[in-house]
């Protein structure tokens, strides 16, 4: 790989990372996505990120969330609002990434979100970030995941 390729790779890791803040912040604060783009664009860690992704993926996720989060609600074991504000933005972002980033193989969907609930989340978080998004991968990606089980 790349010393660019892998510097890219880390930036786009690092959006995530701020995204999981931003989401937690407009869940905890109620702020528009449009709020928190000039809140994040004067952090110094946004210089380090994929901008391009962070500014395109937080408003398309905020815009999105009613609908993610009845496919969410789906997923998962308890209500929606019982879940961890950390552990519902990682859901939030692998689920907008698992329906509408199909660039992005979902095994990288899955694993970046278990990364990000390891970092951030509770104790065991990752694991159920994992459970989920598998769930979530087989009916969003079906073809996908097939393809991936026969070889």
């Amino acid at each position: 790989m790349s010393k660019a390729s892998s510097k890219g790779t880390g930036a786009r890791t690092r959006a995530r990372e701020l995204l999981v803040q931003a989401l937690y912040q407009k869940q905890i604060a109620g702020h528009s996505s449009e709020e928190l783009l000039d809140q994040f664009h004067e952090q110094a860690a946004y210089q380090r990120v994929d901008q391009a992704y962070f500014d395109e993926q937080l408003p398309a996720i905020c815009l999105a969330q009613e609908e993610l989060e009845k496919t969410i609600d789906d997923l998962i074991d308890r209500p929606l609002d019982q879940l961890d504000p950390v552990e519902r933005g990682i859901l939030l972002i692998g689920t907008y990434e698992l329906e509408s980033r199909i660039d992005i193989p979902y095994k990288v969907v899955i694993n970046e979100c278990v990364n990000l609930a390891r970092r951030f989340g509770s104790l065991d978080g990752h694991k159920y970030i994992n459970a989920c998004l598998d769930v979530a991968a087989k009916s969003l990606r079906k073809i996908e995941v097939q393809a991936n089980a026969g070889g």
